[in-house]
């Protein structure tokens, strides 16, 4: 299972031996089937630092005056990790319906952000291990090869050393995460036949939707953002599974996170990319009392809940896994 783990780190250095005369990044990109008229840079914790606007080609070349680390780079729903240094000059090109897939930057700063791209496609590959279902044991090679992957990845010596520092700060803290997040799932299972917490939500079609509304029915979960990557992944998997079981006894819910600030992007992404099933809307995303009462600390998570209410499974089993049409049938049939 592909997961999103919310770590920012922000490394600042000198730019004393470093293109000492330029104090600014070059950065141009050549976008196909563009998401939107407009690119922004944030900061990995989504401040906006630069809204830059592409031509009806998809092109686009500015300049940022920005502090040594790492950004975001968002078209649309959809968004990238960037390694930003004065006196970088990078080019990128890339096609938005693919992404992630077929990100290539050239330039002076291309080989860390290409080395970034890389590791993200590794962790969508990683991470469909569903590693919470995993004995203790088994979850510690699985770390120990991420670990390993991640390493691998950082060995050219030509890359630079401050991005390699942040690199394995990053690596490190996002192993913990995968810890936390591991005890906290084991702990979710202890909700398993107690009652289900409920929620009182923004319904996409209008109106609120709450728990109660699906009584007599199983209810299947999914808590996702538009943000969140390994969430989009599993969206065509969902579909599937929506359509294979449209006729059973069951009900399939989806809850975005998203902050307030990006509750429009939330409903055009649910028009636009025409999600099935109930579209709900959190309030207070991560703080809202359904989340911390399942614990949920990162996204995708699916919980199954049976039609009196009780929890099935707080930690329930991804779309693509084979595992949930089992689990499904099981219970419908």
């Amino acid at each position: 299972m592909k997961k999103i783990f919310l770590i920012a780190i922000v490394f600042v250095c000198s730019n004393a031996s470093f293109g000492q005369m330029i104090n600014y990044v070059t950065f141009q990109a050549e976008i196909a089937n563009r998401n939107n008229d407009f690119i922004n840079i944030t900061t990995l914790n989504g401040q906006l630092l630069k809204k830059i606007e592409l031509n009806k080609k998809g092109i686009f070349k500015d300049t940022l005056k920005i502090k040594e680390g790492k950004y975001r780079m968002n078209d649309g729903v959809e968004s990238t990790e960037l390694y930003l240094r004065n006196g970088y000059s990078i080019k990128l090109k890339m096609d938005a319906k693919q992404f992630d897939e077929s990100i290539v930057y050239s330039g002076i700063g291309a080989l860390e952000n290409n080395v970034l791209a890389k590791r993200i496609l590794q962790d969508e590959q990683y991470y469909k291990t569903d590693f919470t279902a995993l004995d203790g044991a088994a979850f510690e090679n699985f770390k120990n090869k991420k670990r390993e992957l991640d390493l691998k990845l950082l060995e050219n010596n030509k890359l630079n050393v401050n991005f390699i520092a942040v690199e394995k700060a990053n690596m490190e803290n996002t192993l913990q995460s995968l810890t936390d997040y591991y005890k906290k799932t084991q702990s979710a299972n202890k909700l398993n036949n107690t009652m289900s917490p409920s929620f009182d939500y923004e319904n996409h079609k209008g109106g609120k939707t709450k728990l109660e509304d699906f009584k007599g029915k199983y209810v299947y979960i999914d808590v996702w953002a538009t943000w969140c990557g390994p969430c989009r992944a599993e969206i065509p998997f969902l579909k599937k599974t929506e359509e294979m079981y449209h006729d059973k006894n069951i009900v399939f819910v989806s809850i975005s996170i998203d902050v307030d600030k990006d509750h429009d992007k939330w409903k055009n992404f649910v028009s636009e990319k025409q999600l099935g099933g109930v579209q709900l809307f959190a309030d207070k995303n991560w703080n809202s009392d359904f989340m911390t009462s399942y614990g949920v600390i990162s996204i995708p998570r699916f919980i199954l809940i049976d039609p009196n209410g009780k929890v099935v499974k707080g930690n329930a089993s991804r779309p693509s896994s084979p595992q949930l049409k089992e689990e499904l049938d099981k219970l419908l049939n």
